[in-house]
């Protein structure tokens, strides 16, 4: 019986040792040598003192030396706690001192940052580079890895215990640590095996950062199934299409940024991409230009998921997809799908109220996968997990066939690229500049990215500053992806009677994609 995600890595080499579980580059790992290597790491790691729920940290991106660390928590309880490897050391700092891990595994590239923040990491006691050059402060990965025993750590985690910990960005500017079960995670892994189709002769691939739950989510619906997983390191158009024909992926994860750049790759329209049959894209909808062009080029491939790290989902399904249908399947391009089986949606009003469909209130969902909570906050926990639904702090409605329509965001987040970004973040890191009196940020229409995030300025009289001098300083201050990609100069800035910014008014006046700073 599967219980935790340790018993997926058990399960797999068990029944298929000499079946490929990873394709990455040039190396093909089996599901056998997955589970060997992933059960000495956890030997080396309980050596070095970690114990079942202690965190370990990881910095890294895509490898499998990220996968093996996943799986060493899985087979024995200890608590994976991921980093964004796009933040500022700033941010890293923060997340690291809030999850108090007592190990970081970190790439090598990662190290001067680490080296800049390391004296405020007073929890962690021992760092693993991957990679080199290592500085001398941290120990070798493949070292530690080697000096583990074969049959594993002592330990085993219970259904109910932590496996993740993932942190997103909150409405305050500060991350959140989303904490997610062994329990909640297997029943995630169901969900996307069910949602997706997939099958163990299936071939998964996976772009999108590890950190991120998309691509964690879906490699273990895929591994549930025993099927094989095609990770990339980064996201390279012309590689990624080369892969797919090489490796005869039937399966990929795009935002739709990622699906555009893709379908723009000379030489897509001859290649024989004959095994994919489904491309599974997320974070936005898909532009009807562009699901056309990849209609035509691919066929009936796309199937949208929606959710969150905090848990939910729902689903546009493949053959929900037709851009030259009745308005009704036109209009549903532009919903984020129906509820998966076992998950529950709701829209209420600001009472707590059912509201009827077309309605427009808060998002609320209520399944298995569901966070268990977010770590060091237990009152963020009360708030979103209150009568035993997620409060998504979506605001939609629901037609009366269950689809489900986005209609504004009372978190205020802006997905550009398939990343999240807030805008109350952004602006704090605006507002520490010397020249910046007041400042506001919206979310403006990008036929590429999404979205694309635009900040509406009041300047200190007397001073000045320019956009590209607002930007650059924004960018020494959050992640450079969450930089404003322009700024307007405003004399004042439109106020509710409570005294909060307008930004109905500001999106009114502002969020034009053709707005010029000015």
């Amino acid at each position: 019986m599967i219980e935790t995600l340790g018993d997926i890595l058990r399960n797999n080499a068990y029944k298929f040792p000499n079946e490929t579980a990873y394709v990455f580059g040039d190396h093909r790992i089996s599901f056998g040598d997955h589970h060997a290597r992933a059960a000495r790491l956890a030997s080396g790691l309980y050596k070095l003192g970690l114990r079942r729920q202690d965190r370990v940290s990881i910095l890294a991106q895509n490898a499998m030396e990220y996968m093996e660390t996943y799986g060493a928590c899985a087979l024995t309880g200890f608590i994976a706690a991921t980093v964004n490897f796009r933040l500022a050391p700033p941010e890293m700092a923060y997340i690291l001192a809030d999850a108090s891990p007592r190990i970081l595994v970190f790439e090598a590239q990662y190290a001067a940052a680490i080296a800049q923040i390391k004296p405020g990491l007073t929890s962690i006691e021992t760092y693993i580079c991957i990679g080199g050059p290592r500085p001398d402060w941290a120990l070798d990965y493949e070292a530690v890895l080697v000096s583990g025993d074969v049959e594993g750590a002592p330990d085993r985690p219970l259904p109910d215990e932590i496996m993740h910990l993932i942190y997103t960005s909150g409405t305050t500017g500060r991350a959140k640590g989303v904490m997610r079960s062994h329990r909640g995670d297997v029943a995630v892994a169901q969900l996307m095996a069910t949602e997706l189709g997939l099958i163990v002769s299936d071939r998964l691939q996976l772009i999108m950062p590890m950190f991120h739950v998309g691509a964690r989510f879906l490699q273990l619906g895929a591994h549930l199934r025993g099927a094989t997983v095609v990770l990339h390191r980064d996201f390279n158009p012309p590689e990624i299409v080369e892969t797919m024909v090489t490796e005869k992926v039937t399966m990929t994860h795009m935002a739709p940024t990622m699906v555009q750049a893709v379908l723009a790759v000379p030489g897509i329209e001859t290649a024989d991409l004959s095994a994919l049959h489904t491309i599974c894209y997320s974070a936005a909808p898909m532009p009807v230009p562009l699901l056309r062009r990849g209609l035509q080029l691919l066929g009936p491939v796309f199937l949208q998921l929606y959710g969150m790290t905090e848990g939910g989902g729902t689903t546009l399904h493949k053959r929900q997809h037709l851009p030259d249908g009745s308005p009704d399947d036109v209009k549903r391009l532009g919903s984020i799908g129906q509820a998966a089986p076992n998950v529950d949606v709701k829209i209420v009003d600001d009472e707590g109220r059912e509201l009827p469909s077309g309605q427009p209130g808060e998002i609320l969902t209520r399944t298995a996968s569901h966070m268990v909570g977010y770590w060091n906050n237990s009152a963020a926990t009360v708030a979103a997990l209150r009568g035993g639904w997620y409060h998504t702090g979506d605001l939609g409605y629901l037609d009366h066939e269950g689809f489900l329509y986005l209609v504004d965001r009372k978190k205020d987040m802006i997905i550009s690229g398939g990343e999240n970004i807030y805008s109350r973040e952004v602006e704090e890191a605006l507002a520490t500049h010397r020249a910046v009196h007041d400042v506001a940020v919206i979310g403006v229409k990008d036929d590429y990215w999404g979205e694309t995030v635009r900040a509406i300025a009041v300047l200190v009289p007397g001073q000045t500053a320019s956009e590209t001098e607002l930007i650059d300083h924004c960018r020494s201050q959050i992640a450079s992806y969450k930089k404003p990609k322009s700024v307007i100069f405003v004399d004042d800035l439109p106020r509710l009677p409570s005294g909060k910014i307008n930004k109905v008014i500001l999106r009114q006046l502002y969020g034009a994609p053709t707005e010029k700073a000015s």
